[in-house]
């Protein structure tokens, strides 16, 4: 019996437009009726999911930074974390700066940029949407470098590099690469993002790559939040779309890939379903509820 779903926010429980559907909604509260925990991990930090977790209904732990924490909503405390270190960092960002790429660094609260541009703009964008208290906090200095060097807090979830020349792109991952203590996130594709501006639709593409702590992803997260709920990893459900979701959909009990994952990801995915447009975390939902449904049925006239 399944007794956690852990989900992926971008491209997973959101559509391309950053709306989570009412099959979605209606999904997650009839798994919580069946004392399921619904939890969702995301690169996001927890400001910027506790509005989408919170119309979700699925609000009582959120893995935030790629895994890098677990944020308990309810105490409202970080109950696990796994950050980089601020030697490491400005060991990144020497090399971002000496290539002249751009980069934004994440925190418990913040995202500390030079500019709004790839990821950071639609960060921007989606605020605009939000009330006041609820608006991802972007910080834009132009020396990023003496901005960390000078912060006292050590809440640093990760970088994510972005640039829309795939050359110079991989130029600088081979150099990052080299660097100890950290993991790279291997994405092989562009991300692509919708933006409403006004009445009109824009896209934005870029290749990006996000970096964190070693050992710090979705997995080793749900690993740490399982043991505190005394939950088995057998009991685990994890849906997903990208690169980041690999460790959670490999090594949970069931491992979901939405329709418009990577092939890499639906590779090794056990169940794939219709994809973020279409309802597909809903569709995961509903065949493990229906599952356990008929498993309940047969344990009570048969064993």
């Amino acid at each position: 019996m399944y007794k956690l779903v852990a989900m992926d926010i971008d491209g997973t429980l959101l559509d391309s437009y950053g709306n989570i559907s009412k099959e979605n909604i209606e999904a997650i509260k009839k798994a919580k009726e069946q004392n399921i925990e619904v939890v969702l991990t995301s690169g996001r930090m927890p400001k910027a999911m506790l509005a989408i977790a919170s119309e979700a209904n699925a609000n009582n732990y959120l893995i935030c930074g790629n895994g890098a924490m677990i944020y308990d909503v309810n105490k409202e405390e970080i109950i696990y974390n796994n950050y980089l270190s601020k030697k490491k960092l400005l060991e990144i960002i020497k090399i971002c700066e000496e290539n002249s790429i751009y980069y934004s660094i994440y925190t418990q609260n913040s995202i500390i940029t030079k500019s709004l541009n790839y990821n950071v703009l639609f960060y921007h964008q989606e605020n605009a949407s939000k009330p006041d208290g609820k608006k991802t906090n972007i910080c834009i200095t132009e020396d990023i470098y003496q901005y960390v060097l000078n912060r006292k807090e050590t809440d640093y979830t990760k970088i994510t590099i972005c640039d829309d020349n795939n050359i110079i792109f991989n130029s600088i991952i081979k150099k990052l690469r080299e660097v100890k203590g950290i993991d790279v996130l291997d994405v092989g594709h562009m991300s692509r993002k919708l933006m409403k501006l006004g009445t009109e639709l824009h896209s934005i593409e870029y290749f990006y790559t996000e970096i964190t702590n070693e050992n710090a992803n979705k997995w080793t997260a749900i690993e740490k939040l399982i043991e505190h709920l005394g939950i088995q990893k057998e009991e685990v459900v994890a849906i997903g779309d990208n690169i980041n979701d690999e460790p959670m959909i490999r090594n949970a009990g069931l491992g979901v890939a939405m329709g418009n994952a990577s092939p890499y990801i639906k590779s090794i995915a056990e169940k794939i379903v219709a994809d973020n447009n279409s309802s597909g975390v809903a569709e995961a939902i509903k065949a493990i509820l229906n599952w356990q449904n008929i498993t309940a049925i047969l344990q009570k006239y048969y064993f």
